[in-house]
């Protein structure tokens, strides 16, 4: 199938809504794991606790450390009192910040926000559209303490409920580390410290680069023509050690295996552009091909979504297709709090 003839609707398919995990399982590597060997499209059904038997000795195992923050902010208009809300997207220096906001109506430059659980406001600066402002924050102390007490787990929509207490560990992987994503690299939650510490007495090399995960992630493709899609952009970090080790294991031929799209997106944008650290574009969909990445765990993703065509770029979409498929008549669990798959 050539790019020209892919259009939105080869990428579409029909969830149960029953199937869409509300809440993480109840131990991390608890979640099952669908394995697809994208050679032959044979499927395997495991426990995700089972992942180390498909990794091989000098295999490197690629980590997203992004680090989810408390990026929904809820407080209320200075003077009228009516409820306001702002989820944090793009920070711009040390006060400002781009932001979603709502209700956009009543949230125009000048109009001020004041938070209950801190002492800090906020003051509207600049319409950006599609319900974007620039914000700037006025705070004592440090902004990512405060946040900490006045910010709420960013849940995706498609979760049907607030956040809870839980959240806070669970919508983060055990090795987050680096603030500054909306969302979370949700391959990476099912990992726990004794499985990868079983990958490296296995002999399987383990780092960690880092993106930020932006709201974009869940924004839906409009194009019937895929190709005229534009991602938003998200910030990528790969340090010298880590780009040493990555170029090292490229030209022994050893197998990158990336959890999750996010190290996907890290690890072919550094690749395509040589460049260590910046704001990446990355658009990863069939026939593309793979600079880096040769395996990859991810989550079960959204219909008509870029996450879903980038793993139908590196397994093929027929293969997807007939995966997907399985996983439903399965009883599979999923997105972010669903369950696994890895694709060999």
């Amino acid at each position: 199938m050539g790019l020209g003839k892919l259009r939105l609707s080869d990428f579409d398919y029909h969830l149960p809504p029953e199937l869409i995990a509300q809440r993480p399982a109840e131990r991390r590597d608890g979640s099952r794991l669908l394995v697809l060997h994208r050679e032959n499209g044979r499927i395997e059904h495991r426990q995700f606790g089972d992942i180390v038997l498909f990794l091989k000795p000098d295999d490197l195992l690629v980590l997203n450390a992004t680090k989810v923050i408390p990026a929904r902010l809820l407080g209320r208009k200075s003077g009228s009192g009516g409820q306001a809300e702002l989820l944090l997207l793009r920070r711009r220096s040390d006060k400002q910040w781009e932001c979603l906001v709502k209700p956009g109506r009543r949230l125009m430059p000048g109009a001020r926000i004041e938070f209950a659980e801190g002492p800090m406001t906020a003051e509207i600066l600049e319409n950006q559209g599609r319900g974007r402002r620039l914000v700037s924050f006025d705070f004592l102390g440090d902004f990512f303490g405060l946040l900490d007490r006045a910010g709420h787990v960013p849940l995706p929509p498609y979760i049907g409920r607030g956040d809870e207490p839980e959240d806070r560990e669970r919508y983060q992987t055990v090795y987050a580390r680096d603030p500054g994503s909306v969302a979370a690299p949700t391959a990476g939650l099912h990992f726990t410290p004794e499985i990868l510490e079983r990958a490296r007495e296995k002999g399987v090399g383990v780092l960690e680069v880092v993106l930020h995960v932006g709201w974009g992630t869940f924004k839906e493709v409009e194009a019937v023509d895929i190709c005229q899609h534009r991602m938003e952009e998200e910030y990528y970090r790969i340090d010298a050690a880590a780009a040493e080790e990555i170029y090292r294991a490229r030209d022994e031929g050893r197998r990158i295996v990336a959890v999750g799209t996010t190290a996907v997106r890290a690890l072919e944008s550094f690749a395509r552009s040589g460049k260590h650290e910046g704001w990446t574009e990355i658009f990863i969909h069939p026939p593309c091909g793979f600079n880096l990445v040769g395996a990859l765990v991810t989550n079960f993703h959204l219909p008509r979504s870029t996450l879903l065509m980038l793993v139908s770029a590196l397994a093929g979409v027929e293969n997807i297709r007939k995966s997907y498929a399985e996983a439903i008549r399965e009883g599979y669990r999923f997105y972010s709090y669903g369950d696994a798959m890895l694709i060999i």
